[in-house]
């Protein structure tokens, strides 16, 4: 039977069966023939050129054997220093890379049988460093490239000339210290003898200010200490002074003082928790799940300050929550329009009722002089546990008007951040 055309469809299937990897067992290294199938290879090993090729390999086995293994150790450290570098690897990555090429030489030709074998001599040859894991043997390659070494030598060197410079200068340094301290202790102290007259008949006489008839190194000392006299005077009335317009700058009026004394009252009374009973606050964590979630909820009792049993407003449910769970609720200070129909009757003489309807429609302005009604409880702050009126919202600053409804301040009209007040359930 005739060879295949070259596009005839079982031409095309062999070539793509060809291609990739095929099974190592249907293999011949001596030959460097792959065979697709059991078949295929028990020909190839009765085929004439296998032959011959087993002929050449039984005069000198041991030529042909460390050959590939020759070939093999030198692809697969190639391999190792070009991928990974000097990085530690496992070893079965690099042999799966290394297997990929179709035409590398099998390990069944080698001197090794196994990997492990392979790995394990590479670490007595010194050519890697070789370590056993539970996950398996890892290697690492040792870079012995006389250029690689003479650039580690190179970069050695630079670190040891820049700690030589660096002790140099501390050595320097220290010197001068030295020779600074010698000087100082060399200096001539001033010396100090007794007054002593040389003849009884001599007077001793002390004459101060610059008309002096001594001579002139007296008189220029003279000199000398009048002039350190007005200096030192001088700085004096500065130091004064400045301390004076220090003084002035620092006094405050009475009204600063108030305000600096309300704001470290406010200060002094705030907390970090703010937890109350009977006030309306909404459920802010996601881990109860959408049900909760956004719900508004009455604190029924507050246990250690920090954690409240609320009952939710909706089904009913009663929780135990942390206040980070939970947040204020700010009632709405605006009124709502209102509609209101009068409806009148009146009787004539044939007993007839007619009938008059008027029609009345309210906007919130119409209450612009009534209270708006909107209790709430202040939290923190140096109005803590005081329930007030809402009177209005100011969006900009975040805060609210508040008219105190209870305690020694009750009537006074206050600005409360949002969180430090909510409404009362």
């Amino acid at each position: 039977m005739g060879k295949a055309d070259f596009l005839s469809p079982k031409a095309i299937s062999n070539r793509i069966k060809s291609k990739g990897l095929q099974k190592l067992r249907w293999y011949c290294q001596m030959c460097q023939k792959q065979c697709r199938d059991e078949n295929g290879f028990k020909c190839h090993c009765m085929s004439e050129s296998h032959q011959r090729q087993l002929l050449l390999a039984s005069e000198n086995p041991n030529k042909f054997m460390d050959y590939f293994s020759d070939e093999f150790k030198s692809d697969f450290l190639e391999l190792l220093r070009r991928r990974f570098g000097t990085k530690r690897v496992h070893n079965n990555i690099v042999y799966n890379e290394y297997i990929s090429d179709r035409e590398h030489v099998h390990m069944n030709s080698t001197q090794w049988e196994t990997l492990t074998d392979f790995t394990k001599w590479l670490g007595r040859e010194g050519l890697c460093k070789v370590d056993e894991t539970p996950k398996g043997w890892y290697i690492q390659y040792i870079d012995r490239d006389p250029e690689t070494i003479r650039r580690q030598e190179e970069q050695a060197r630079k670190k040891k000339q820049e700690l030589d410079d660096e002790e140099r200068s501390a050595k320097f340094i220290e010197e001068q210290v030295r020779r600074g301290r010698d000087s100082k202790e060399t200096e001539e102290n001033p010396v100090y003898t007794e007054l002593k007259r040389e003849s009884e008949e001599e007077k001793v006489a002390f004459k101060l200010g610059a008309t002096s008839s001594v001579a002139g190194p007296s008189k220029s000392s003279s000199l000398l200490g009048a002039s350190a006299l007005k200096a030192t005077s001088t700085k004096r009335k500065e130091a004064s002074s400045g301390s004076d317009s220090r003084g002035e700058k620092k006094k405050k009026s009475a009204l600063e003082e108030i305000i600096e004394m309300e704001d470290k009252k406010k200060q002094s009374v705030r907390t970090d928790y703010w937890l109350q009973p009977n006030i309306v606050v909404k459920v802010v964590t996601k881990r109860l799940g959408e049900r909760y979630h956004k719900k508004k909820a009455v604190v029924m009792e507050v246990r250690d300050k920090y954690t409240a049993v609320v009952k939710m407003v909706d089904s009913g449910d009663k929780l135990k929550l942390d206040q980070n769970h939970v947040e204020t609720v700010i009632p709405a200070p605006g009124k709502q329009n209102v509609l209101i129909v009068i409806t009148s009757t009146s009787i004539h003489q044939n007993n007839e009722s007619l009938f008059s309807t008027a029609v009345f429609f309210l906007t919130s302005s119409h209450f612009a002089n009534f209270p708006a009604g909107k209790r709430v409880l202040i939290l923190n702050g140096s109005y803590r546990d005081t329930e007030a009126v809402l009177e209005g919202i100011d969006e900009k600053n975040f805060c609210a008007a508040l008219t105190l409804d209870s305690g020694p301040h009750k009537g006074k009209r206050v600005d409360v951040a949002y969180e430090d007040f909510a409404k009362l359930a």
